[in-house]
């Protein structure tokens, strides 16, 4: 259910009353997954309490006694295995149509895909996929620390392509954590906001370039992606977005109160909000954890069956045909939960054979 705000009132010292209006133009509550607007598909928060890994990477075979293995979506002893059956995680699938931009704060993620590129990546990095014409990976989260816990938390974000780069050569980067900015602006009483940027410009803060054929590499889509944590207390102003068109969505997913232009809301609320004014934010007494959304609507038809978005229903039948027929270039992987050595750091291998490394 959406709510419409309405604003509030102040008094002038004349004694009329001034409406004054509130830049909340609707607010929406966090389920699972988050609502999200065009350009912006799906949105999950990921928040599990891992605890420490046996040999194979995974939970103690205690902890999985009773669940719904490959299908575990129930927070028990306060994780989820989702489709991972030793190791959790989401073993292969395919996708076409639409992106992936994947931000893990705590823990780690193996990748590994039909292209044969592979990767793990974790702990303040980002993984950007253009799944385009399509692509299967699996996404398993590897318990790689044996005498201690190993909590996870990770957004994953699905942001759809235009009809015009639906079917374009599938693409992933990886935007380590040295590379994506951060910037801390401290409020006159001394309180810091710490801005994350992981897609366009906020708060001065420029990202690295998203994959070429992304709806947000087009500057008029003002497309911005990024964490903004807040101390107690901590009073910010979001400057607005560079187009009037966009769509900004604060979720505010950790926190008692967050006050945004006057008006309090309440913990795990998101907030659809002017994307043309500035916007005064201020944290409750435990501080406040937002995730920023923001995009120019691609406005084109969106037609969606599980893995698969395009623009038609035909188009889904397609990738449907296309899927089964290639299976988006085949799996060059023993198994569909493939997991990396448990020391293997982070790292990524592209379809080219280039390697990086994540070392700081």
């Amino acid at each position: 259910m959406v709510t419409p705000s309405t604003g509030g009132q102040n008094a002038s010292a004349r004694g009329t009353v001034v409406v004054v209006k509130s830049p909340i133009l609707e607010t929406l509550p966090l389920g699972f997954p988050w609502q999200c607007a065009d350009p912006f598909l799906f949105c999950v928060h990921h928040e599990d309490a891992y605890p420490a890994g046996t040999d194979e990477m995974g939970p103690p075979p205690a902890a999985l006694v009773g669940r719904a293995l490959g299908q575990d979506f129930e927070v028990r002893e306060g994780f989820r295995m989702y489709h991972g059956e030793v190791v959790p995680g989401f073993p292969a699938h395919p996708h076409r149509g639409f992106e992936t931009v994947t931000i893990v704060r705590r823990g780690l993620i193996d990748h590994s895909d039909s292209l044969g590129a592979t990767a793990r990546f974790g702990a303040g990095d980002t993984q950007w996929l253009t799944a385009g014409a399509g692509i299967v990976h699996s996404e398993m989260f590897p318990l790689v620390a044996r005498d201690m816990p190993n909590p996870l938390e990770l957004f994953q974000i699905w942001l759809n392509l235009p009809a015009a780069d639906k079917l374009c050569e599938p693409h992933f980067a990886m935007l380590w954590r040295r590379d994506v900015p951060k910037k801390s602006v401290v409020d006159q009483a001394g309180k810091t906001t710490e801005i994350v940027a992981v897609a366009g410009m906020l708060a001065e803060v420029k990202p690295p370039s998203p994959p070429p054929r992304s709806w947000a590499s087009r500057g008029e889509a003002d497309v911005a992606i990024a964490t903004i944590t807040m101390q107690p207390g901590a009073r910010y102003t979001l400057p607005p977005a560079a187009s009037k068109d966009a769509i900004r969505t604060l979720y505010f997913f950790r926190g008692e109160r967050l006050v945004i232009g006057g008006e309090a809301i309440a913990a795990k609320t998101g907030a659809v909000v002017s994307a043309d004014t500035p916007v005064d934010l201020e944290a409750g007494p435990d501080g406040a954890d937002i995730l920023l959304l923001q995009g120019k609507p691609i406005g084109e038809p969106v037609a969606a069956h599980g893995p698969f978005v395009m623009n038609t229903r035909a188009e889904i039948e397609q990738a449907f045909k296309d899927y089964q027929r290639t299976r988006f270039g085949g799996w060059p992987w023993k198994g569909p939960a493939p997991v990396h050595a448990r020391d293997a750091g982070r790292f990524a291998k592209h379809v080219d054979g280039k390697v990086e490394r994540a070392e700081e």
